[in-house]
């Protein structure tokens, strides 16, 4: 019974640009504000292992899933992203969660 009510949890944090085509941005001057934060999350289930997309998939929804929600209006940006993936087991079923974070700021003259 003790084995039935276990589980196991994982975490490991990913940072990097993966964008294809990038926008470079120079942080070099005090000409913006910092917004605040914005967060997309994305998640995939497995039942025995088999179920679910490729890592590189779940990551790139939970940033998609981050940008719809940053609402960037013209001069915003979102700067120092950063996505995690959780890993949850429990017995038979594994559920694979990434959160994608980011800093909106906002260009000022």
């Amino acid at each position: 019974m003790a084995l039935l009510c276990t589980s196991c949890g994982v975490s490991r944090q990913a940072t990097g640009n993966t964008n294809i085509t990038q926008t470079e941005v120079v942080l070099a001057k005090k000409n913006y504000k910092i917004v605040g934060m914005v967060k997309g999350e994305s998640a995939q289930n497995y039942w025995f292992g088999i179920g679910g997309l490729s890592k590189k998939s779940l990551g790139e929804s939970a940033m998609s899933e981050m940008y719809k929600n940053a609402n960037l209006k013209d001069s915003q940006a979102i700067i120092n992203v950063n996505v995690s993936y959780k890993n949850k087991f429990i017995l038979i079923h594994n559920q694979a969660k990434a959160i994608a974070t980011g800093t909106v700021i906002e260009f000022v003259e």
